[in-house]
């Protein structure tokens, strides 16, 4: 009824003041029921409806700017921005991102996608818009978890410096920062930025400064009012490194909200409003389960339980499993991770051994460090983390891991192409980040046996070692190939001659199926395991090289730098050698968001695409409908 009468930005100021709470509760049963279709960050979203739209009554968009951090919650100001039909295509390919973009509305601002980031961009807009000579307001919107990162107290460390305006919205909706004293605070918080306020201020200071010992009185003064503020103010931490602070403020009283936004308006610097908010705010399952509902998948509304439940484990579950079994036998295992917990399965490891866990925060950085320190005092660290999270780790792993060659093991989660998150989140860069660091080892798994071979080795192993696994099921084929895992060699799973295929983890299950398609058609072909990325498996490649005239190395990464490259590399080396190599990887671009199943297509690293590339290209001529029929099976089904 309200929600429809927003076509543009700032439609929103056209509906009436006690109209305002019906809107967000339209937009809440909007979010709910189109979430529960697609998918998204549902939890985050409703818990920052009525904050997103004081932003919008307070604000003039696009002309201001809003800075939305890690971006999960900006689906409301998508929708106050006129983009209520893209829900339809939320995170679908081609279709809306569900995070901000800039180049899909001029009201967002800056691209988002990772934690701790809105601080820095938002100072940097501030310099630009005062070298500019602009006039425009710069909010950056961060939530308490990610201002746990670092990089957030830098910004805000180089912010207290600032003589121009400058907003922070801090959006605590777990993680109470200061208790709300009362009216003293209210108080305060109304009197610190009104113009009459601000203006006495400046006129006592500045007639004092003309008499004698005048700038005596005046620092004298400073230190009495802030000693007094330590008393009766909410947040002096962030006043003492020279940023205002307002609040705590309810995230839900849009009104008071866009109050407090206009004030903040005024000061002339830094100013953080502290507005407290319910993380899942009007939808009771979100409430109870934030954590399933962070990045939730299709669910039943009535009930909030997944549209389509998994029926087979992922590797996720495996690592968790093992894990537990690992620690059983070895008590110097241990667990970190940056506030991932149940994303990277080792919620059940903290509920068996708290003592042994640790969760870090959102500092990926920290959490590096921090495992080469107890692997320096004689503990086996895992660290289990994202792949698109550990690239904010790259010089940790580089200066206090690997230099010092400790036995720290990363876990790398939601490696390869993970799908609706899109760019910000895809896992394609980690082979070839980690393969180029001295006294690094990588591996991957082909299957969820693997898995747990692979941590049972890295656990023995003396030195920083990978495992690299993708999202999803876990692949339980090729079960009778289990010989043990040996440092730096290969599996040969089927040795024939002509064409081989060298695939790495998550591309051995696709390999099957390419080898079969070759077969098909008349073509003998080989299929191995790396199992390495890093040491690549030399012995093996020139061995292959005497019976095979192509060799195909397949990779969930980009081509760069990537596992194909060294082979290559190697292979090119050989005196002699006659056999080439093709390697199949991902383009050098940022993939977008969508399902994986139609982004491996249009990436060309699907086995049908594959199989056409390699006779096409590399062996000779073949019709289109061969390959096409062998991408069927006798049942007629792929």
């Amino acid at each position: 009824m309200y929600l429809e009468k927003i076509k543009k930005a700032n439609d929103i100021k056209k509906i009436e003041k006690e109209h305002l709470g019906d809107l967000a509760q339209e937009i809440r049963e909007f979010l709910i029921r189109k979430i529960s279709v697609t998918g998204g960050h549902l939890g985050s979203n409703l818990g920052c409806v009525e904050l997103t739209m004081a932003l919008h009554l307070s604000l003039d968009l696009p002309k201001d700017k809003i800075i939305w951090d890690v971006g999960h919650q900006a689906y409301t100001h998508k929708l106050l921005t006129g983009r209520v039909q893209g829900f339809d295509t939320l995170r679908r390919y081609g279709g809306m991102s569900g995070f901000p973009k800039r180049k899909e509305s001029d009201c967002d601002s800056f691209d988002t996608g990772h934690s701790s980031t809105s601080i820095s961009a938002g100072l940097g807009m501030v310099k630009a818009r005062d070298l500019l000579r602009q006039d425009h307001t710069v909010v950056s919107v961060i939530g308490d978890g990610a201002l746990t990162g670092g990089m957030a107290y830098e910004a805000i460390n180089n912010a207290s410096k600032l003589d121009t305006n400058f907003i922070i919205i801090l959006n605590d909706n777990n993680m109470s920062i200061s208790e709300n004293v009362g009216g003293v605070s209210k108080y305060l918080n109304a009197i610190r930025t009104t113009e009459n306020y601000l203006d006495l201020k400046n006129t006592v200071y500045n007639t004092l400064i003309g008499f004698h010992h005048g700038e005596t009185m005046v620092e004298g003064i400073r230190r009495v009012k802030n000693d007094v503020k330590r008393l009766v103010v909410p947040g002096m931490y962030f006043e003492d490194l020279g940023v205002t602070y307002m609040g705590p403020v309810d995230g839900h009283d849009t009104l008071k909200m866009a109050r407090f936004i206009r004030e903040a308006k005024k000061v002339k610097g830094a100013v953080l409003i502290h507005m407290l908010t319910t993380k899942g705010k009007g939808y009771m399952p979100a409430e109870k389960h934030p954590a399933r509902f962070h990045g939730a998948e299709p669910f039943e509304i009535e009930t909030g339980l997944p549209a389509h439940p998994r029926t087979k484990a992922n590797y996720t579950d495996i690592f968790s499993t093992v894990m537990i079994k690992l620690a059983a036998r070895d008590k110097r295992v241990v667990a970190i991770t940056a506030a991932m917990a149940d994303g990277t399965g080792l919620k059940r490891f903290r509920n068996i051994y708290p003592e042994r866990f640790y969760d870090v925060g959102i500092a990926e950085e920290h959490a590096v460090t921090f495992a080469a320190g107890l692997a320096a005092g004689g503990l086996r660290p895992v660290v289990a983390v994202y792949s698109s999270f550990l690239q904010r780790a790259y010089d940790q792993i580089i200066h206090d891991v690997c230099i010092q060659n400790l036995p720290v093991i990363f876990a790398i989660d939601r490696a390869g192409l993970v799908g609706s998150d899109g760019e910000t989140h895809q896992g394609i860069f980690d082979l070839s980040y980690l393969s180029h660091i001295p006294n690094m080892h990588v591996m991957a798994p082909k299957n969820k046996w693997e898995l747990s071979d692979m941590l049972k080795f890295a656990l023995q192993f003396e030195g920083p070692i990978a495992i690299r696994y993708p999202r999803g099921e876990a692949y339980d084929g090729l079960q009778e190939f289990r010989t043990p895992v040996v440092y730096g060699k290969s599996e040969v799973l089927y040795e024939e001659e002509d064409i081989c295929l060298m695939a790495v983890g998550s591309m051995v299950k696709t390999a099957v199926s390419v080898r079969r398609m070759l077969k098909d058609i008349g073509y003998a072909c080989s299929l191995v395991n790396a199992r390495f990325v890093k040491p690549v498996d030399e012995a093996l490649i020139e061995e292959l090289s005497h019976s095979h005239k192509l060799l195909v190395t397949l990779e969930e990464n980009v081509a760069k730098g990537g596992f194909g490259e060294s082979v290559r590399s190697f292979a090119d080396s050989l005196p002699g050698c006659r056999m080439k190599v093709l390697c199949v990887a991902l383009p050098d671009l940022y993939v977008e968001h969508g399902s994986v199943n139609i982004l491996e297509e249009e990436l060309g690293i699907t086995d049908g695409c594959i199989a056409r590339r390699i006779v096409t290209e590399y062996v000779g001529n073949c019709s289109p409908a061969a390959i096409h029929a062998a991408e069927y099976d006798g049942h007629g089904e792929k």
